[in-house]
C-alpha cells in the first residue's frame, strides 16, 4: 500500500494490525470514518448491529438496543460518513433487516443513486407477533452517481444433487445456461452462517460468498474497500482473495482479534 493511501486526514487510533494490502482498526466506526480523506474508496460495505439487543463482543446482551431515534441517528451519520470516503462512481452496500433498510434507504436515496434491493435468504426464521414469516435480508445497493466498476456475474445453474440434472427446465435455452445464468436480485442460495462448526465467532457472520458478490460486482483489481464493522472478518478474506485494498474496523478488540487470525491464517494458506 502506497503512503498517500495510509495517509488519515486526521488522527485515528493506531493499526490493529496492519498488512501489505490493508489496515484494521480497533474503534468506532464514526470515528474511523471520520478520520478518512475524501473520495478514497471504491466499495463501502456496511453490515452494522441491527438494534435487536443481540450480544456483540464484550458488551452484555441489551448493548445493541438504542434508542429508536438514537439509533436511526448513528446510521444515518455513517451513511454520511460513507458517502463522503466514496469516489464519484463508487458503490455503498448496506446489509440490514428490511425494517430499517426501508428506512435508512430512503434517507440515501436523497444523496445516491439507488440500484437494487438485493433478498438475501433467511433460513430458520420464526414468526413475529402479527407479521408474515421473515425470509430474507436486504443488501441495498446504492452508487455515487452512474457506477465506475459494475460487472455482472453468472452462476452455475443448480442442479440436483442425486441426478446431477438441472433442477429448472431451461426448455430450448439449455446450452445458453452452460457457461452460467446472470445473477438476480434475489439471493436464494446464500444465508448467514449459524452453525457452530462452520462460524468463526458465537454470533452469526456473513457467508463469504455473499462479499464476493459484492466484489464482483462492484469492485477492481487495487480499489479500495472500506469496512466499518468488520465483525468475524468475512469482508477482509474476500478482498485479499480479490487482489483490492482494504480499510476496516471494528470497536471490539476480540472481534478485531478474531478478524486478524483468519485474515493471517487465509494469507499463509491454512
Amino acid at each position: 500500500m502506497g503512503k498517500r493511501f495510509l495517509t488519515w486526514k486526521k488522527n485515528v487510533p493506531a493499526p490493529y494490525r496492519k498488512w501489505k494490502d490493508g489496515v484494521l482498526v480497533c474503534c468506532d466506526a464514526n470515528e474511523f470514518l471520520s478520520g478518512m480523506r475524501d473520495e478514497i474508496a471504491d466499495i463501502v460495505f456496511l453490515d452494522p448491529p441491527f438494534n435487536l439487543g443481540k450480544k456483540y463482543g464484550n458488551r452484555g446482551a441489551k448493548a445493541d438496543l438504542m434508542d429508536e431515534q438514537d439509533y436511526i441517528s448513528f446510521i444515518q451519520e455513517i451513511l454520511l460518513g460513507s458517502v463522503r470516503v466514496l469516489k464519484k462512481g463508487g458503490a455503498l452496500y448496506l446489509y440490514h433487516i428490511p425494517q430499517w433498510a426501508v428506512r435508512l434507504g430512503s434517507f440515501l436515496d436523497k444523496k445516491m443513486s439507488f440500484r437494487h434491493w438485493i433478498a438475501v435468504s433467511m433460513k430458520n426464521g420464526f414468526a413475529r407477533g402479527d407479521f408474515l414469516y421473515p425470509a430474507h435480508y436486504a443488501l441495498l445497493y446504492f452508487t455515487k452517481g452512474k457506477p465506475t466498476s459494475f460487472h455482472r456475474p453468472k452462476l452455475p445453474p443448480p442442479k440436483c444433487r442425486k441426478c446431477n440434472e438441472y433442477i429448472r427446465d431451461y426448455g430450448g435455452y439449455k446450452q445458453f445456461v452452460k457457461e452460467g445464468i446472470n445473477l438476480t436480485d434475489i439471493w436464494e442460495d446464500l444465508s448467514p452462517v449459524r452453525h457452530r462448526n462452520k462460524k468463526n465467532r458465537l454470533e452469526n457472520e456473513l457467508p463469504l460468498e455473499l462479499v464476493r458478490r459484492v466484489i464482483q460486482i462492484s469492485g477492481k483489481r487495487g480499489g479500495v474497500f472500506v469496512d466499518p464493522f468488520v465483525g468475524s472478518g468475512t469482508s477482509i478474506v474476500a478482498v485479499a482473495e480479490s487482489g483490492m485494498r482494504f480499510l476496516a474496523c471494528d470497536r471490539e478488540s476480540n472481534c478485531c482479534d478474531i478478524a486478524a487470525g483468519r485474515l493471517s491464517s487465509f494469507k499463509a494458506g491454512k
